[in-house]
């Protein structure tokens, strides 16, 4: 049994692999499956685990573009802009950034064209954002 503690386990067998039964999942981390029941529904009670992904490869995925938009926002409009951002359909996800951006949202659309247009009439048009800059997601490398 390794030195880290039970809930680590768990979520390094749930990084490696999403899917894992709970039998599996118990089997990895060394602790029976209502432990794992139990840690699992703990960790997403305290909102350490905020959802379940799959990994898309965008090449593999011919009706989708993914990008990744690098999104300034003017700081007085940061809460509504945000809130904003979270409703729109095409926007997968967002993250807070330290970067060269404030956020950045990873956005899908069927195609460069409609990607465009999803900044230019969506991501732009809400108060707030000043500049969006989009970066195509190409091969997965790992």
């Amino acid at each position: 049994m390794s030195s880290r503690s039970t809930g680590e386990r768990i979520l390094q067998v749930l990084e490696e692999d999403a899917q894992a039964s709970y039998a599996e999942i118990a089997n990895r981390a060394e602790v029976s499956k209502p432990t794992v029941r139990k840690y699992i529904n703990q960790l997403e009670e305290d909102g350490v685990i905020v959802g379940y992904s799959a990994d898309v490869d965008p090449k593999k995925l011919s009706s989708q573009t993914i990008a990744l938009v690098g999104i300034d926002v003017a700081s007085e409009r940061y809460v509504e802009a945000t809130k904003s951002l979270k409703d729109l359909a095409e926007v997968e996800a967002l993250y807070s950034s330290s970067g060269d951006h404030m956020l950045m949202a990873e956005v899908r659309a069927a195609d460069g064209d409609e990607l465009g247009d999803i900044i230019s009439t969506e991501i732009l048009e809400i108060d707030g954002v000043t500049a969006a800059h989009p970066s195509f997601l190409q091969e997965r490398l790992k």
